[in-house]
């Protein structure tokens, strides 16, 4: 028989990488208290992407159970500069920029977290007041071994790559982060599993009990392969437009659905098998991938936008009359860009560079639906794109960073 706790366990479980230590985690549920749910973020960005949603969506799981959620802005973190996966130094962000940037999260959580029950905090509301004397009594508390068992510092002092003193502290002040707050619960991405035992190891250390781990893997962006990032171009925005967040999430492999499912959707897992068996069964896997873009375009921006981005990405694709199968290339180029006629090529849609420019200048060429005019036009690392020349030639390509 599945009890209150089991439900509870499916719940935060679905998704999740690790969980540091279910037995603890199971134990606190069961003492019927509203937990303190931590998250945090450094505003290195002012935008969010549905990277960063994966984290927002797992505390409003928690939230739909009744716990405390606490998004905490890092704007004391970020000004170290947090060296998470870093081959070198990371150049903190100023005080303004941290401000500006975490003034935009407020606004863009909150299309997924309830207001009322989400606290919104600010690392630097008790780290802006600690004298010189408690930072070094914090530093006291944890060994340069230990912060060496980390990937990325062991990776650099054995390259002989400098590690600057302060990069230290920001393992240490996320750890202090969770005393402050007696975080029960803390969340973050599988990168940062080192920064959150820590976070652990110092509750311990101040007479706590240590907070549970829950990490969560970290998305693939829409190549399928990097993870979601503005700097590999390969991103979806929460603040992009509807009509180009339905686009890029169509734009998304077969393949690449179901992870997306699992991390980003909010529709139970019998729902989602169901989808799976309905393509088992034949459905086409354009027509489930609707069900998941116009969910996250509708959460976002409205239902009325959903379906009118769904609309315009229908009329676009029918002028193509494109296939229910389209095979998937990939193409490597050096500095991640490709112009459109040796993409051609070298996807196989045409026979050489001479016969591509033709087909663009016949208006035999179409990107995502839409008729290609240029032929100097280059295809950019990231999103998947369908491609067609003429009337039976079809390819989904990515370009990737060689």
């Amino acid at each position: 028989m599945t009890t209150a706790i089991d439900a509870s366990m499916a719940l935060i479980s679905r998704g999740s990488e690790e969980l540091i230590r279910e037995s603890e985690l199971r134990e606190r549920l069961a003492s019927g208290k509203a937990l303190k749910i931590k998250a945090g973020f450094d505003p290195t960005a002012p935008d969010l992407h549905l990277g960063h949603t994966v984290l927002i969506n797992k505390m409003r799981h928690f939230q739909d159970l009744g716990h405390e959620i606490i998004f905490l802005i890092g704007d004391f973190t970020g000004m170290i500069g947090d060296p998470t996966g870093k081959s070198a130094t990371r150049p903190p962000l100023s005080r303004e920029q941290a401000n500006d940037n975490a003034k935009t999260y407020e606004a863009q959580i909150f299309k997924i977290l309830a207001p009322e029950k989400t606290r919104i905090m600010f690392n630097s509301s008790w780290m802006g007041d600690m004298q010189a004397a408690d930072l070094v009594a914090l530093a006291a508390r944890h060994t340069v071994a230990r912060m060496l068992e980390r990937d990325d510092f062991s990776a650099r002092y054995k390259n002989r790559q400098p590690i600057a003193i302060h990069e230290f502290l920001y393992p240490l002040i996320q750890g202090y982060d969770s005393v402050v707050l007696r975080a029960d619960v803390e969340l973050g991405g599988t990168d940062q599993k080192f920064n959150l035992l820590v976070g652990r190891e110092l509750q311990k250390q101040f007479g706590q009990a240590p907070q549970v781990v829950v990490t969560m893997p970290l998305l693939e962006g829409l190549d399928g392969v990097q993870k979601m990032s503005k700097s590999m171009e390969n991103y979806i925005g929460i603040t992009e437009p509807s009509n180009e967040m339905f686009g890029k999430l169509m734009s998304i492999s077969d393949t690449l659905m179901w992870r997306y499912f699992e991390l980003l959707s909010f529709r139970g897992k019998n729902e989602i098998e169901s989808f799976k068996r309905e393509i088992d069964s034949g459905a086409n896997p354009r027509d489930v991938k609707f069900q998941l873009a116009e969910e996250i375009t509708e959460r976002f921006h409205s239902r009325a936008a959903a379906q009118r981005a769904k609309e315009e990405f229908i009329n676009r694709f029918q002028r193509g009359a494109m296939p229910s199968e389209i095979p998937e290339k990939e193409i490597m180029a050096a500095d991640g860009r490709l112009g459109i006629a040796l993409v051609l090529k070298q996807a196989g849609l045409t026979a050489s560079t001479s016969e591509a420019r033709r087909m663009v200048r016949q208006g035999a060429v179409r990107i995502d639906g839409e008729r290609v005019e240029n032929f100097e036009i280059e295809l950019l690392a990231g999103a998947s794109q369908v491609i067609q020349v003429g009337k039976k030639r079809f390819a989904r390509i990515t370009i990737k960073r060689r």
